[in-house]
């Protein structure tokens, strides 16, 4: 994956897990060109990246478009710089691992891989996306807190500022406490997907600001220990991955749907075999990971799977009566030449 030095536009990449979508247009994550000296230049990374979920050929999201951030940003021209492809969760106790080491220099800018991206501000967390997870304002629209056109409007006045949760707060639209918590939600969520095994080839880039601002940060520590965590829970589970990025329907003849909670009975309304579960998280508004681990939970007690899961239809055998006639024979070869014959002398 390469990366101009004067562009913040990255090439193309494969597709986040869990998801059938790129990540904003044109590529995983991209913007135009800055123009040199204009309103537009130096955009934010994410000002195009509020990911939509997968969507199949039958669902559809009602979320509101997503907001768009000030053209104005300050953040700087500096190209990427790649910092390998290892896993963060490949060795849990070394201290080279991307995250740790750019927690250890104390870094500020945003990690970008192939299924999210995450920012940091004097080497802590302070935000997270992936296009696997739904945004915090998904969320904040789905509880009932925030409307879509609140969050556009605070988005517009104060983004350009990087304060757009100060903003929320100061404005009396969300309480402090409120914030933090859904914030600390929708950043372990996004980051279980972006520093997950699927992360791919990781970039850095150095000086890059979130316009969403610091709400409250968390150690990098904190959230590498916590997308452990949550993936050895769903392990414990059900042992089954490919759950987590392949459609899901409820299981044929599956009746026993009474000790479901209001949750999980809402996901199997929507497993049509066609929806992903991150494809449902949008949909229902809820964090992504949950979704997984209710997904789990029905597939350990039989009531949802994947197409891949049913059995392949056996051969159906042949009627009886058709006797020696659906039998392969040898041709009598003497009577195709008569009859060959005859089609001959009537020519």
């Amino acid at each position: 994956m390469t990366i101009a030095a004067d562009t913040w536009t990255l090439a193309t990449v494969p597709r986040a897990p869990g998801d059938g979508m790129p990540w904003g247009p044109g590529g995983f994550l991209s913007a135009p060109e800055p123009a040199r000296g204009g309103a537009g230049a130096d955009r934010p990374l994410d000002d195009t990246t509020r990911a939509t979920g997968p969507t199949g050929p039958s669902d559809t999201t009602d979320t509101a478009a997503a907001p768009q951030p000030p053209a104005d940003s300050d953040a700087p021209s500096e190209p990427a710089e790649p910092v390998g492809p290892e896993s963060l969760f490949d060795d849990e106790t070394a201290t080279g691992t991307t995250l740790l080491r750019l927690a250890e220099q104390h870094a500020t800018g945003v990690l970008l891989g192939d299924a999210g991206a995450v920012y940091l501000l004097d080497g802590e967390v302070v935000h997270a996306e992936s296009p696997a997870s739904p945004t915090l304002d998904v969320l904040l629209a789905a509880a009932g807190r925030l409307s879509p056109e609140s969050w556009q409007d605070a988005v517009d006045q104060a983004g350009r500022h990087h304060q757009v949760g100060r903003f929320l707060v100061e404005q009396g639209r969300l309480a402090e406490g409120e914030l933090e918590i859904c914030h600390l939600g929708a950043l372990f969520d996004a980051a279980y997907f972006a520093l997950g095994p699927g992360a791919g080839q990781l970039r850095f880039r150095h000086g890059a600001a979130h316009w969403l601002g610091p709400i409250r940060p968390v150690s990098a520590r904190t959230v590498a220990r916590e997308s452990r965590r949550r993936r050895e829970l769903l392990d414990q589970v059900c042992p089954q991955p490919r759950l987590d990025v392949s459609p899901v329907a409820r299981r044929c003849g599956s009746t026993a749907t009474a000790s479901c909670s209001a949750r999980q009975q809402a996901l199997l309304d929507l497993a049509d075999g066609v929806r992903t579960p991150c494809t449902i998280a949008h949909l229902l508004g809820r964090p992504a990971y949950h979704v997984l681990v209710d997904v789990r939970r029905l597939a350990a007690a039989g009531l949802i799977g994947t197409p891949y899961d049913e059995e392949p239809l056996k051969p159906t055998p042949l009627p009886t009566w058709l006797g020696h006639a659906a039998t392969a024979e040898e041709p009598d070869v003497a009577l195709l030449r008569r009859l060959r014959d005859l089609l001959e002398a009537r020519l």
